[in-house]
């Protein structure tokens, strides 16, 4: 709990010092969602982790998450108080430190295997997983890269070639885990952070087009995607087998309704739902307080987006030298609310199956920890743009 003392008194210390002040907003719906999320992965995992006979311990779940948000706040407060351009002077470090990440996931007995897909590193007590970190440092590098120059078809090797080398390296990474759910997430961040930019557009249609192009190639090259998307497309056709996640998301969303069913009385949790504390935990929020649970979830994840895309980021953009911390901020904040949205989707049967957790929510601790490091920096960002504002040198 002394975690959440020191944010308590951080903010305390915010609002007594204007030229000091924070974010509130964004802070606030980050930790309400943060708590939810503890309140659900112990109602979602309660009865897994009961009845394992490896664990026969109800708290195992709920007790790690905690863990997790405690190192993730720990992590996001030192994050808050290094200076933004901390980043910027190392973001081709911090690119280059990812893909060998990346890289080592792939290398047998480094990284770990589970359903299929390499996609963790053990290190101690926490499970890495590159691919959060990569989302994180695409935001950083293409931030920094784009930053103060007009790029042009005209000097494509010189200009877009770098973008697109660091765009496809990561994402062919990715999918050699596979992890297609971040691959998409990853190439969201990057075409919000080029829009922004001062970069040719006839670009980004280009790039947009190899990207859907490229989605639907991956998807018909590999019968496992094309099961989950003729699944999702019809998952009652075949509801025990490539349909069954999903059927019972929409039974757990269907038995929700308007209100829920009330806290701890999900149905799907009991061994039905597969993924019921990770991936699929929308499922079990929306079965136990209803839409009216899932409005407020998305509400929260708007106020971080609109907040930090339209008011933290357009701020910094029209002051000196601040284009790198306003385009890091938009992706951010992009990233937030299109992985919240994809989650979803998923969850209700709009969008094909994708491995994605719903970030200061599902149980995980590398999304848990990355999530904080991007909100801590989304909150310095603002922090400094109030300090130069007032004349304050950072």
């Amino acid at each position: 709990m002394r975690i959440f003392s020191a944010i308590g008194r951080w903010i305390l210390e915010s609002r007594q010092n204007e030229a000091a002040k924070i974010d509130e907003p964004i802070l606030f719906s980050a930790i309400i969602l943060a708590v939810f999320g503890i309140i659900m992965v112990y109602s979602a995992s309660i009865a897994f982790a009961t009845h394992d006979a490896n664990l026969q311990n109800s708290y195992y779940y709920v007790t790690r998450h905690v863990m997790y948000l405690t190192v993730g706040g720990v992590a996001g407060i030192i994050a808050f108080y290094a200076p933004t351009n901390f980043w910027r002077k190392n973001a081709v470090k911090i690119a280059v430190f990812i893909i060998l990440l990346l890289v080592a996931v792939l290398i047998p007995h480094v990284g770990k295997t589970v359903n299929g897909a390499k996609r963790w590193i053990g290190v101690g007590l926490l499970n890495v997983q590159p691919s959060e970190f990569a989302k994180l440092g695409m935001a950083i590098y293409l931030s920094d890269y784009v930053c103060g120059k007009t790029l042009s078809f005209k000097r494509f090797w010189n200009d877009l070639f770098p973008v697109l080398l660091a765009i496809g390296s990561v994402s062919a990474l990715l999918l050699a885990e596979p992890d297609m759910g971040s691959t998409t997430v990853v190439f969201i961040i990057a075409l919000g952070i080029l829009y922004m930019a001062d970069i040719d557009k006839k670009f980004i249609t280009g790039l947009t087009l190899i990207g859907v192009i490229g989605f639907v190639g991956l998807i018909i090259a590999a019968p496992y995607r094309m099961r989950r998307v003729l699944g999702f497309i019809d998952p009652w056709q075949d509801a025990l087998g490539k349909g069954y996640q999903l059927t019972h998301s929409l039974l757990a969303v269907g038995h929700g309704g308007w209100l829920g069913a009330g806290l701890g009385n999900s149905i799907e949790k009991l061994f039905y739902l597969p993924e019921a504390h990770t991936d699929f935990i929308l499922a079990i929020i929306a079965e136990e307080t209803g839409a009216a649970g899932v409005l407020v979830v998305l509400l929260f994840f708007w106020i971080i987006f609109y907040r930090g895309f339209k008011l933290i980021g357009n701020e910094a953009r029209y002051l000196a030298n601040r284009q790198f911390q306003s385009l890091l901020a938009q992706g951010i904040s992009l990233w937030f609310f299109a992985q919240a949205l994809v989650n979803i989707g998923v969850a209700i049967g709009v969008l094909p199956t994708k491995g994605l957790t719903l970030p200061f929510i599902s149980f995980g601790g590398s999304s848990i920890l990355v999530s904080c490091i991007a909100l801590g920096i989304l909150l310095k960002i603002d922090y400094e743009n109030r300090q130069i504002k007032r004349g304050v040198a950072i």
